[in-house]
């Protein structure tokens, strides 16, 4: 038995600012971490002829950042990637990229920005924008329902990675995301988003780490007891150690909540936090990584989009759908070899389970059907798949404000609100994205939740 002042749960971006922050401030802080590896949904691997992404890939946005600072501040260069299509199309020609893409930036210009008595999902909303946008600068496109039709579909896609929802329908147009001041796609390129943990937890370099700070992998929390009558609080681990402490703060995935918070917590956790637990939606974006013997994509744009043509998904055999759910495919800055294709929801669920020959097979099909008369495509020698979903430590990739959030404004503020004992002294503290009221889904605002949850705790006389 251990007695802290703080434990900290889970060691991705919220857990780790928490953790570190609270140790800057004098305390002594147990981080207790499922997997085998800090990060949670950010991990940089080694692959190709440098490193690449297999979660969050970007720092969005560079004002008020504690991230884009945190590399500044310790001379780390950080670099804006364009994320500019390139596209082609499934007959193998290239499509019209520049209208493409100005149809692209147009929507995501709408993004957020509806009436406030609009109460539908974010793609009807983008869809009548977009149509009254093409009947203006593009007439003669109204004419072409295939294309329209088409380019819809790309767009819903494109939204689902965005958003790592299955339908973009699913998504509230009001929802109240705010993106920060700056480039948006900021990459660590061949440092790793790993760099930013590493200098969190001062072992960047070979660094010594953090006196005060004790770090145990594999040690996956099944029980939080925290009793209201103010006696230290416990922390129970699937080996059978147990751990004390004052406080707790608590940053495992909102997918991890919503399978294990009726087990986790003792005494229950509170009904409305539940409700809040239930009513917020986590969603899954997935990354199929292939490393090859040589770039063979052309230079122009780091992005290759996917636009079907009717007729030709049409000839797409049913067991095979999913592939024309991959809207893309992006060279990462990190691997010079390497090759991203994307997708999400339900099929980036079920790609998950889908053995990696079947996968591997059907992409090369894929890139060779739009891109094979342009390039000559190789064989890769290499695949990483991201598995957000069937990971039992993160059950997704990051939430989003679905069709339940005008009905429940309150619901991110529930789930950040503590447990607090008889005296009303936070005990059991919680952080992660999905807590964060208008950075949710991004690494920054999981950071800003755990430096939220560490500062409570120091500016709390009762610690």
């Amino acid at each position: 038995m251990h007695s802290y002042d703080v434990i900290v749960v889970g060691l991705g971006c919220a857990g780790v600012t928490a953790a570190t922050t609270l140790v800057k401030a004098g305390k002594k802080v147990l981080a207790l971490e499922a997997m085998d590896r800090v990060g949670g949904r950010i991990r940089t691997v080694p692959f190709g002829d440098g490193v690449v992404e297999v979660g969050a890939e970007w720092i969005h946005g560079t004002v008020n950042s504690r991230i884009y600072s945190t590399a500044i501040e310790n001379n780390i260069t950080v670099v804006p990637q364009d994320i500019t299509f390139n596209v082609f199309k499934s007959d193998g020609t290239p499509a019209d990229s520049e209208l493409l893409n100005d149809l692209v930036e147009f929507a995501f210009e709408k993004v957020g920005k509806p009436p406030k008595e609009f109460t539908g999902g974010l793609g009807e909303f983008i869809t009548s924008r977009l149509m009254e946008y093409v009947k203006v600068k593009y007439p003669n496109l109204m004419n072409d329902q295939d294309f329209l039709t088409e380019f819809l579909e790309l767009m819903n896609l494109y939204i689902n990675n965005h958003e790592s929802s299955n339908d973009w329908n699913d998504v509230s147009a009001q929802s109240r995301y705010t993106e920060l001041e700056g480039h948006q796609h900021m990459s660590w390129h061949r440092h790793g988003y790993k760099t930013f943990f590493e200098l969190m937890l001062n072992t960047y370099n070979n660094g010594p780490g953090l006196p005060n700070l004790d770090i145990k992998l594999n040690a996956e929390v099944t029980q939080i007891i925290w009793p209201e009558d103010g006696a230290d609080v416990r922390v129970v681990c699937a080996d059978g150690s147990t751990h004390t402490s004052r406080q707790v703060i608590v940053t495992v995935s909102l997918g991890v909540l919503k399978e294990r918070y009726k087990t986790l917590f003792n005494p229950g956790l509170p009904r409305e936090k539940i409700e809040a637990i239930e009513n917020t939606s986590i969603g899954v974006m997935d990354k199929i990584i292939f490393q090859f013997d040589r770039p063979w994509w052309p230079k122009q744009g780091t992005f290759f989009g996917f636009f079907w043509k009717a007729e030709d998904k049409k000839q797409v055999p049913k067991e095979d759908y999913w592939i024309t759910r991959i809207f893309a495919a992006s060279n990462p800055m990190g691997s010079r070899n390497a090759l991203t294709m994307w997708t999400s929801g339900d099929v980036g669920k079920m790609l998950e389970t889908l053995p990696e020959d079947i996968v591997k097979r059907k992409c090369m099909d894929l890139l060779r059907k739009f891109m094979g008369k342009t390039c000559e495509i190789p064989e890769p020698i290499g695949m990483i798949r991201s598995t957000w979903f069937s990971n039992p430590f993160t059950r997704g990739s990051y939430s989003f404000d679905n069709r339940l959030t005008i009905q429940n404004p309150n619901a991110r503020t529930l789930l950040a609100e503590p447990l607090r004992d008889t005296l009303g002294v936070p005990r059991v503290l919680f952080a992660g994205e999905a807590t964060d009221l208008i950075h949710f889904s991004a690494a920054h605002g999981a950071v800003d939740s755990g430096y939220r949850e560490a500062m409570r705790l120091i500016s709390n006389s009762k610690l």
